[in-house]
Order: C-alpha cells, then structure tokens, then sequence
C-alpha cells in the first residue's frame, strides 16, 4: 500500500526517475545536493515507489517523541554527532552482518552551505567493499538522477572529485555551490 502511495505521489508531483539503483544487495547511496528539508520527504517517497528497502542515518534529536518510532520504521538509525562514535566502523558491521543492506547518507550531513564534504561514505563503502551509487535530486527538472554504481578505487580525491562533477549537474531545492574537495 505504501509503496502504490509513494508511486502515486511521484505521479501527481510531476516527479520522475532518471536511471535505477543496482540490482544488488548492498551499496551506499549518497544523495544531494541536500538544501532543503524537502529533500527527506522526496527520497522518502522517490525509495518507496521504487520498492526498496534503504536505511539511512539521521540526527539523533529526530529519533525522540512523539516522531521518534516513525523514523525508525521507516528505517532511520540515530545518529549523535555530538560525538565521536566510530560511525564507520559501525555501519561497516551492518553490511558483514546484513545481506542485503543499503544505506542512503547526504555527504553534506547538513541542509546548510558547506565548504567541504564529510567523507565518511567513503570510508564506509572502502571498509564494507561496498558500491557507491550517486543520487541527485533535480528540483527544477523535477527529476531523481541515479548516476552508476561505482566501487571505490582507493583514490580518494579523484574518486570524490568525480561525484562533486556529477552534482556539479544538480540544481537542488535551494540552489548553491558545490563544495570544492579537499583532504581532511
């Protein structure tokens, strides 16, 4: 039912899929730019009406009452960014543990302008030898753009200067720049 709900809604927004996510059991999907609160909402819907289960990671003040037990059905983990709790190490574990996990994170880990982004996926797909597929939602074209799996070649830099090429492409909810890479 919901996810006829979620195809609906593609439908009467004008919404619409450019590309598909792999058929395999486990990548991280890294979708951007993330602008907006709109951008929940829209990959909430776009992952329903493509009938699959994708987790995602998500501020830890969003996981108490009275919304707390719908993030977490909807397959949301809290995350407590107040701290350093080896974030990597733990979701690489979800993948060894997990067949058919796929987890979907912003690589901006904020709806504000950034200077640079939080590699973390990065390092996780390194660890769990894990594809990274690239989202981006296109709000003036009003499109989901799912770009090829890629597996991480090690490279960190050219690796992340070619999906920062890839959102270069993407117009989100609020318009901005796309950070430029640099090391941590």
């Amino acid at each position: 039912m919901f996810n006829r709900l979620c195809h609906w809604l593609m439908k009467i927004s004008g919404w619409r899929f450019e590309g598909s996510p792999p058929q395999i059991n486990q990548y991280i999907m890294i979708v951007g730019p993330h602008t907006s609160n709109w951008d929940f909402i829209i990959g909430v819907i776009a992952r329903g009406a493509l009938k699959t289960q994708i987790h995602f990671l998500g501020k830890h003040q969003l996981f108490i009452p009275p919304w707390g037990w719908f993030f977490r059905a909807i397959g949301g983990s809290p995350v407590d960014r107040r701290k350093n709790n080896n974030l990597v190490d733990s979701a690489a574990l979800l993948f060894a543990t997990q067949p058919h996990y796929k987890l979907a994170l912003a690589p901006e880990g904020t709806r504000s302008p950034v200077t640079r982004w939080k590699t973390g996926f990065y390092h996780i797909a390194q660890q769990a030898q894990v594809p990274i597929v690239a989202v981006g939602l296109d709000f003036s074209l009003k499109k989901i753009i799912i770009a090829p799996s890629f597996m991480p070649t090690g490279n960190k830099r050219h690796d992340i200067n070619e999906l920062l090429n890839f959102y270069r492409t993407i117009n989100g909810c609020k318009p901005k720049q796309i950070p430029e890479y640099r090391d941590e």
